[in-house]
């Protein structure tokens, strides 16, 4: 499900789940080993991607609908983790987006340190609404925190999912190229960070997310997606989406 590479002192951690990269209980675990094997050897910036014309379609619903509450609740405990870790990272992280990034995509690239998305019909945005769960606050946050609270109330609330042009416009994205480009301009972003000096650099950078670092590892967020996960409006409207899914 995933693959790390290593170019000097950049990692790259590309998912590789078909057809989504879907988030399940065992990519997200993936995902958090690969981080302590990334930030425990000697990397100083990571990459994080995805497969071409996908970089993570978000929750594996299907996976996910018919589990028991504490596979749950332990689910969310482990992807707010996640995210917290990419957040607080020790070395600066860099999204490259290699196509759509909604619902949990967009979670994990807004709690990276720039996001670099490719040219193209694709998009990215929080379109949890769409399918009956609250967009919970450490999430909303992260989004406040790129692109202005006014208007990340207003794509939540619609669970809006931008076209990358669009994204770029706003801010919610940082850079977007070509597809054969995506990996070569996240690699020169990372090494211009690395070209500076690594302690002011990196003391600047998480002091900036400070106010989300910190919200992360005190929220209740856990609790509150398994109760809402358990809601009879998310319930009905995500097995609506695993209807439709099945279909496809």
């Amino acid at each position: 499900m995933l693959h790390i590479e290593h170019q000097g002192e950049v990692a790259t951690i590309r998912m590789d789940r078909p057809p989504a990269n879907a988030l399940d209980h065992a990519l997200v675990d993936a995902l958090l080993a690969a981080l302590d094997t990334v930030q425990a050897g000697s990397a100083r910036a990571l990459i994080l991607t995805g497969r071409p014309g996908m970089f993570s379609g978000g929750l594996d619903v299907p996976a996910l609908i018919d589990c028991q509450r504490p596979d749950i609740s332990r689910f969310w405990q482990r992807f707010f983790e996640l995210g917290c870790r990419l957040a607080s990272s020790p070395i600066p992280v860099i999204a490259a987006l290699s196509g759509h990034a909604p619902a949990g995509g967009a979670v994990l690239a807004l709690q990276c340190d720039y996001r670099i998305g490719i040219e193209g019909n694709f998009r990215i945005g929080l379109n949890e609404v769409q399918v009956g769960l609250p967009v919970p606050a450490t999430i909303l946050l992260a989004l406040e925190q790129v692109i202005g609270p006014r208007r990340a109330r207003q794509l939540a609330t619609r669970g809006s999912l931008l076209p990358m042009a669009e994204a770029l416009a706003i801010g919610l994205v940082d850079e977007l190229v070509g597809a054969d480009s995506l990996l070569p301009a996240a690699l020169a972003r990372a090494q211009e960070l690395l070209a500076l000096p690594p302690i002011a650099m990196n003391t600047t950078r998480l002091a900036g997310k400070a106010a989300l670092i910190e919200a992360c590892r005190s929220s209740s967020d856990v609790a509150t997606a398994t109760d809402w996960w358990f809601s009879a409006e998310t319930q009905a409207e995500m097995r609506k989406l695993v209807a439709r899914l099945s279909k496809k």
